[in-house]
């Protein structure tokens, strides 16, 4: 199985490094041959570009794909995904530049795509955890969940997950790169399309470890942009013949 981590930048020189040597030592551990990084970058003023340029792997099993501007966590997705699909990968893995997701959890996340279409690397299933996070951040993230599930109706428990491993195959079929949101709530909307289409999900427990160097993307205004789009999306439901353009809702298989 051919896989490809996306990993999303914006001024994240300060802890990129420290994850391309996780990445290293995961591929190491595995077949080196299997497992490419590409680094999808927002025209970082910070160097964080010239910092995967500079990298030794670089052209080999690392790549960079640079954008001019930033415009949001599911616009940088959407690009990463759709060169990922180009390049013919079996598997696609999300994951955050800035430490939060184990990268040790890779090759049991790859290992459960053989009987799921997705897995998430879950914080809120037995298993799961938090670290370092204020209690603020605890409380924005359980509240942004449970809204979510209530909402939409949802079963899966870490709805705006974004440590996630795809089959390529189920990505497309869920229609991910016809999205439309930005942010965060990026996240949700392909957990919706995921469960509304019956696909096989898997949550997978992960340690959230909080950032130790860098600058955090979530704000105020990100969660009430998802919280809108999530009450768009029921609205939409409502109003329409079809519970979304993906398809109708299914079976749920939990590891």
């Amino acid at each position: 199985m051919r896989c490809v981590i996306i990993v999303p930048t914006f001024n994240e020189a300060a802890t990129l490094p420290t994850l391309l040597t996780s990445l290293e030592t995961v591929r190491a551990a595995g077949d080196r041959a299997s497992i490419d990084v590409l680094v999808v970058d927002d025209g970082s003023p910070d160097g964080t570009a010239a910092l995967v340029e500079a990298h030794e792997g670089f052209g080999d099993w690392l790549a960079l794909l640079g954008r001019t501007s930033k415009d949001g966590l599911g616009a940088a997705y959407r690009a990463g995904i759709a060169a990922a699909v180009a390049g013919g990968y079996d598997a696609i893995v999300q994951m955050d530049a800035d430490g939060s997701h184990p990268a040790a959890e890779i090759p049991a996340m790859l290992a459960l795509l053989r009987t799921h279409d997705v897995v998430l690397g879950s914080r809120y299933v037995p298993g799961g955890a938090t670290e370092n996070w204020p209690l603020r951040r605890r409380a924005l993230s359980w509240c942004a969940n449970a809204y979510a599930r209530r909402v939409l109706g949802l079963r899966t428990h870490d709805t705006t997950a974004g440590f996630r491993a795809w089959r390529t195959e189920a990505l497309v079929r869920a229609g991910v790169l016809q999205t439309t949101s930005t942010g965060y709530g990026f996240q949700v909307e392909n957990t919706w399309r995921c469960e509304r289409l019956g696909l096989r999900v898997a949550e997978h427990p992960i340690t959230f470890v909080e950032r130790t160097a860098g600058t955090s993307k979530m704000s105020g205004e990100v969660a009430r942009e998802a919280a809108v789009m999530v009450l768009r999306w029921r609205l939409a439901e409502l109003t329409s013949a079809r519970p979304h353009p993906v398809g109708a809702a299914g079976a749920m298989i939990r590891r």
